[in-house]
């Protein structure tokens, strides 16, 4: 159970550490009007839902 504890210890601590970045985010006057990036939106679901497959697949196992 440890285990499990420090697992989503360690996924919490990953995303928060993320979000603080994208927080702290300067955006510059050369930015396009149009910044979000449907892209790279796209790559932070797979990235997310591959960490939730293998958290799936470690319970299980």
């Amino acid at each position: 159970m440890s285990s499990l504890r420090a697992s989503a210890m360690f996924l919490l601590a990953f995303f928060l550490s993320v979000l603080i970045e994208i927080a702290h985010g300067q955006r510059t006057t050369k930015a396009p009007s149009r910044w979000i990036d449907g892209k790279a939106i796209d790559q932070g679901m797979a990235y997310f839902l591959m960490l939730v497959a293998l958290l799936v697949t470690f319970l299980v196992h």
